[in-house]
């Protein structure tokens, strides 16, 4: 379970976060809708510890995590990932070494034991195949599409096996049926793993396609939250506005 409270933040002056208040739910799938530029991604960086609340609370299985610095922060985040919105790998080194990375600095995530190279090559394989992208192992991020470069980073968490993915508009810049492609392994890694997901998008298509409940981001709070089946009977003007206005991706 996953508590916010009362979260503020502001940058220069400008409150971004204004007292948001949200409930995540173990194992669900939480959509978090609002337009490009309302703060969900400032959301996610203060629930993975990047960035400290100017005022508030966050509170992650009994650990007040805004409260944390150093080692005590890392204990209590270590079982998070997050997919970045530009995926994030590191240029200079392959893809294995890219999904590797956690496994070779950390070690085992249950233990921290160092892992022999045998098991952490056995584990990017298992990795690299559950995103489809088996055989590009010593290619570079520059070598790889949009799309493959979203999976490749999705392999990077998935073989650390974390029990909370937080994804950053995963399809944003992506083509429909990549972007579907993208949808449908959050969904597969939600119900292999068995993980809490949060995922701060303005893509409609996608939201309805993954959540199991959608919040509504509105000038600085979650506005509304529900069901996704409840979610577009909703009968208030904040929702129906954006429903109205949002466009969304037409995905095949």
């Amino acid at each position: 379970m996953i508590r916010v409270k009362d979260l503020k933040k502001s940058y220069n002056g400008t409150e971004v976060l204004k007292g948001l208040n949200l409930e995540i739910h173990e194992g669900e799938t939480l959509v978090i809708l609002g337009r490009s530029g309302v703060g969900k991604s400032v959301l996610l960086r203060q629930l993975i510890g990047i960035e400290k609340p100017d005022d508030g609370s966050i509170e992650i299985d009994g650990k007040v995590i805004s409260e944390l610095t150093g080692s005590s922060l890392y204990n209590a985040v270590k079982e998070m990932g997050m997919l970045f919105q530009a995926s994030a790998l590191f240029d200079s080194m392959t893809i294995e070494e890219n999904t590797a990375f956690y496994l070779v600095e950390h070690g085992n995530p249950e233990d921290g034991r160092p892992l022999p190279k045998k098991e952490i090559h056995e584990r990017v394989q298992e990795a690299l195949s559950m995103v489809g992208l088996e055989g590009i192992e010593k290619a570079l991020p520059s070598d790889l599409s949009g799309g493959m470069r979203k999976r490749a980073a999705l392999a990077r968490l998935i073989v650390y096996k974390p029990k909370i993915f937080l994804y950053d508009e995963p399809t944003t810049g992506l083509d429909p049926i990549t972007a579907m492609q993208i949808n449908d392994l959050i969904v597969f890694i939600q119900k292999k793993l068995h993980a809490t997901s949060i995922v701060v998008t303005h893509d409609l298509c996608s939201t309805f396609h993954i959540a199991n409940r959608i919040a509504l981001h509105h000038e600085g709070k979650i506005a509304f939250i529900s069901e996704k089946k409840e979610f577009s009977k909703i009968n208030h003007p904040v929702i129906k506005e954006f429903l109205k206005n949002s466009v969304p991706e037409i995905h095949p």
